[in-house]
């Protein structure tokens, strides 16, 4: 459930100011909820990041395959193909095996640890867009 406050900040002045859509990095966004999916989308396009929104892992599999993306954002549970299984898929591939990963549940880590040691990061739901974004510059930049 995404609450009152969160959608203002995504509408607000705490976020980044929008890069020249050139020089944007690429977010791979792969949420099965339609809802979190587009707050995430707008929280992350007003940060300046272009986005490539994917419904499932499986749908994600095929961005990650025929686009260039820099960072993927991922649900743990969902549909086709899972956030656990697309980060397996991803550490296995030569070329994408490089890409950060970041990782997002509504269940405990403690619960997920052996899934979860596929991502870079693992951000428990419901993510703040503060914390979502500074995760993304952190990743970017190593």
């Amino acid at each position: 459930m995404i609450r009152p406050e969160e959608l203002e900040t995504a509408k607000g002045e705490l976020l980044h100011p929008a890069n020249a859509a050139d020089d944007a990095q690429c977010v791979l966004l792969a949420e099965d909820d339609p809802a979190l999916r587009r707050y995430l989308e707008v929280v992350l396009e007003r940060a300046g990041y272009k986005v490539a929104a994917a419904a499932d892992g499986l749908e994600a599999m095929k961005i990650l395959l025929n686009t260039h993306v820099d960072v993927v954002v991922t649900d743990a549970v969902m549909p086709n193909l899972d956030g656990y299984k697309l980060c397996k898929f991803m550490r296995s591939s030569k070329h994408l095996s490089r890409l950060p990963v970041i990782l997002l549940s509504a269940l405990d880590q403690r619960n997920a640890v052996h899934e979860s040691e596929q991502a870079d990061v693992f951000l428990a739901k419901p993510v703040s867009p503060e914390d979502l974004l500074s995760r993304i510059e952190e990743l970017s930049h190593r």
